[in-house]
């Protein structure tokens, strides 16, 4: 079950939300009492309500906002369970003093909102000696190791246990966390207002990480970088497995640059089946698969782990045959079969110029690197064995096609280009590998000049179909993931605004 917590300042407003939590299928809500600005009148908030209701009151040490006395937030607790309320949250240090009655079920809580301790079992066995119906324990994660510490705890315990962790590294076990057999987890009813460090809302645990749905089968895959919060892998990769009716999730998972051989291992006792890879990882993830294929090898970059039945681990980079498919789509629109003598100029030298470059230079195709510091022009240029030339040049360099692979453009600064308007050339091919926003300046300039353009939507969602076809052996319905990328960069929508590297995923 999918609990969500609800904090408003009045009682009116904290009635309303609740009336409507439960019209939008909330299972279970928690009612802050700490968040209102009187002193609660408890009778107004339960004695209708909606359905099945968690009252709670946190103390400031306890990460809330209580601002009376300690006598009158018991009183509070004991009112609730002479009220029949269906569930009372209780802290260790208060449990043994508000007794059992009736049929209000006791949630006996620890929060650390620090880190994870190491004496987690000490911590449970305390709590268990305290009557709970059930134990719910929470911790600040400090790596993605230690969702892996309280899954366990949940699995192992002989009580029904609430654990997951908080901050943005904890996503992984509020999401996975009723696969381990925890009653419910904890959610916040609006994006604009987290109650704990972390929360997910509501409609999306709901909806895009189908929370009710998954169980022990359930399989895992997600996204692995640092930054992680602005992906739309997530979207795209959960609205195929919702489509085909498959019992798998994808989650983000932020794993920090100097952590990623601890975090793989942490995390495959949660039986990660596969791994889409972004910036700071790209390159390092190499060495940790036993199968790399040719592109992986010849990049020295991978955006794709994937493991087979065997449990060995494989690395793609689908990249490139994404980089590959969209320029030929944009040539075959243009008259052109083939790449082979065109003159490409690619603007950057990161990972997203790296395959494109391989891809056109593969394709016998004339390829010149130019990028904003000279030495990584240079470098690439030598990787690739291809030319390079000065940033400040490029509009002097005769193109066929011109490929951007720089954020510059992308959301928000949508105003900007890399490649002024009047070095732009009839009949050009120009592929913006920018997907956020999908109709950049730099494309709306080039087809005002009969240039054939390429979104970076193009390329996005070949790179990630053919991730998906990496996971489930499979080939993934497109149009879907187009669509729920589409819904996702909507600017009605109020998303996370993407990162520095929001090109092909590649910038996942």
């Amino acid at each position: 079950m999918i609990c969500v917590t609800l904090g408003r300042t009045r009682h009116k407003m904290m009635v309303a939300d609740h009336r409507a939590l439960v019209e939008r299928g909330a299972d279970v809500v928690e009612l802050r009492l700490d968040w209102l600005r009187n002193l609660p009148d408890l009778g107004r908030l339960v004695h209708d309500r909606p359905g099945p209701t968690i009252i709670t009151c946190r103390r400031p040490d306890d990460g809330g906002r209580w601002r009376g006395t300690e006598e009158q937030r018991q009183m509070l607790l004991r009112q609730a369970i002479v009220d029949g309320v269906e569930y009372v949250d209780l802290e260790e240090d208060v449990a043994g003093k508000i007794p059992r009655y009736g049929t209000t079920k006791r949630i006996v809580s620890y929060h650390n909102f620090e880190t994870t301790p190491d004496d987690l079992e000490e911590t449970y066995a305390r709590l268990r000696e305290l009557d709970p119906d059930y134990i719910k324990l929470v911790t600040m994660a400090e790596s993605p190791a230690d969702n892996v510490k309280l899954l366990k705890l949940v699995a192992e315990s002989d009580v029904p246990m609430i654990g997951f962790c908080m901050g943005d590294l904890g996503l992984v076990s509020r999401v996975l966390c009723g696969k381990y057999g925890s009653p419910f987890t904890y959610t916040t009813f609006s994006r604009d207002r987290e109650m704990a460090p972390g929360q997910i809302e509501f409609g999306e645990m709901r909806d895009l990480y189908r929370y009710n749905e998954i169980d022990a089968d359930t399989r895992v895959y997600g996204v692995i970088g640092d930054p992680i919060a602005h992906s739309y892998s997530p979207r795209i990769h959960n609205a195929v497995f919702r489509k085909e009716g498959e019992n798998a999730v994808y989650l983000p998972i932020r794993v920090p640059a100097d952590d990623l051989q601890d975090s793989l291992q942490a995390l495959a006792a949660v039986d990660v089946q596969g791994y889409s890879v972004t910036i700071p990882h790209k390159e390092q993830v190499v060495g940790l698969a036993t199968y790399p294929d040719d592109a992986v090898k010849n990049i020295g970059a991978a955006n794709t782990l994937y493991r087979d039945d065997r449990g060995r681990w494989y690395a793609a980079n689908t990249d490139y045959e994404a980089a590959l498919g969209s320029l030929r789509a944009g040539l075959q629109e243009r008259g052109d079969e083939r790449l082979a003598g065109l003159k490409v100029l690619i603007l950057g030298a990161g990972g997203v110029a790296k395959a494109v470059g391989l891809a056109a230079v593969r394709a016998d195709a004339e390829v010149t690197v130019c990028n904003r510091s000279k030495p990584r022009a240079k470098a690439l240029a030598e990787q690739l064995n291809c030319k390079f030339i000065n940033w400040e040049n490029r509009g002097s360099s005769f193109a066929d096609v011109l490929v951007n692979c720089t954020p510059v453009g992308m959301f928000p600064e949508m105003d900007e280009t890399p490649f002024p308007a009047h070095w732009l050339r009839e009949g050009m091919l120009v592929f913006d590998t920018i997907y956020n926003p999908e109709n950049t300046l730099l494309l709306k300039e080039a087809r005002e000049r009969n240039c054939t353009t390429v979104s970076g939507l193009d390329m996005f969602i070949r790179q990630a179909a053919a991730q998906y076809e990496c996971f489930t052996g499979r080939p993934a319905d497109v149009e879907v993931m187009r669509d729920a990328l589409r819904r996702a960069i909507s600017p009605i929508r109020n998303l996370p605004v993407p990162g520095p590297d929001a090109r092909s995923e590649s910038a996942s």
